[in-house]
């Protein structure tokens, strides 16, 4: 079972988001073979380097029912469709700027009866709406992605964590916070997962 991985570090999940979970390889490996959206020597590492790396947010924050979150820059859906299975009372808007990614997205949601995702194909910058949280997996630096979805983010903050951004990261950051040179929360993900591939990987936290 691939989803054996997940079922370890979220032990109350459901038997229908394990299915879901474990659905996952064979739709994006089905994909794949039309659509590069994962690289070809890393689908089979689908579980460890995409999806619980996506849940990995899950362990700095506890989405409450009804929150909106945008996931800007979601290539094939990450870290936006694992969230959507562990949270099915949490809105998902997923947005990439490459059609044939949220084409992917689409079917991939479709195929696992999400209704809680919705994918757009453009930028962040023309979504409207206002969402509790922005994520993102690997997309840009900080400092021109903030400017340009600031102004997305709700002020309105009822989660222990205050609204704003949530970036998975790897590799020494420190260059691109001084740039940022905003105030920020660096969580390592090595505190919540042993596996060796967590160990230079963080999820950065900035408060509007």
């Amino acid at each position: 079972m691939k989803a054996a991985i997940i079922k370890q570090y979220f032990p109350s999940i459901t038997e229908q988001q394990l299915a879901q979970f474990e659905q996952l390889f064979p739709l994006y490996a089905e994909w794949n073979e039309k659509i590069n959206v994962i690289s070809r020597k890393d689908i089979d590492n689908l579980m460890l380097h995409h999806v619980l790396h996506s849940l990995a947010i899950a362990k700095f924050v506890d989405f409450k029912p009804g929150t909106e979150i945008l996931d800007v820059g979601t290539g094939g859906g990450f870290p936006g469709i694992p969230l959507a299975i562990l949270f099915p009372e949490v809105n998902f808007h997923l947005v990439d700027s490459i059609g044939k990614k949220i084409k992917v997205v689409q079917g991939v949601a479709e195929a696992l009866g999400l209704k809680n995702v919705q994918a757009t194909h453009g930028r962040a910058e023309d979504v409207d709406g206002e969402f509790e949280f922005v994520v993102s997996r690997a997309v840009t630096r900080l400092l021109p992605f903030f400017g340009w979805v600031k102004n997305k983010i709700s002020l309105n903050s009822y989660h222990d964590v205050k609204n704003g951004l949530l970036c998975l990261k790897g590799g020494d950051l420190q260059e691109e916070l001084q740039e940022f040179g905003r105030k920020h929360k660096v969580y390592h993900l090595s505190k919540s997962f042993k596996e060796d591939f967590f160990e230079t990987k963080k999820l950065v936290h900035v408060a509007l």
